[in-house]
């Protein structure tokens, strides 16, 4: 009987460890977010992290969670479980942080010539 208690204990505890590691992981993300964005100038960007790359075709971490190291981009490392100002510091100004996002995600809709564009398209009211 003990050994039974403890076993269901076990996946009990188990199964409440799992569902908290997947309810936080990146492909639950809904909406872009960094830590840096301290005051908003316009809404969060809307992005599904698993929907936009089932979409996108995107099988490749490394597509979006580039790695540079001295300024030069290392092969099949990524950083994913970085965010994004962890690299691209801000000091009071976000600016820098902003346009780096946008030319991540603006300039790959240019350039595959699919997604949003428009600012209201991907900051929702």
């Amino acid at each position: 009987m003990r050994k039974k208690t403890w076993v269901l204990c076990s996946v009990i505890v188990l199964s409440i460890i799992f569902l908290f590691v997947t309810a936080y992981s990146q492909d639950n993300i809904k909406y872009v977010q960094d830590p840096a964005f301290t005051k908003r100038m316009r809404p969060a960007a809307v992005f599904n992290h698993d929907e936009h790359n089932e979409n996108a075709s995107i099988d490749d971490c490394s597509t979006c969670h580039h790695f540079y190291k001295d300024k030069v981009k290392v092969e099949n490392e990524t950083s994913e479980d970085m965010k994004c100002s962890e690299c691209h510091k801000i000091d009071k100004d976000p600016v820098p942080l902003i346009n780096k996002y946008h030319l991540r995600c603006k300039g790959c809709h240019e350039q595959e010539k699919a997604g949003p564009l428009m600012c209201s398209e991907c900051h929702v009211k």
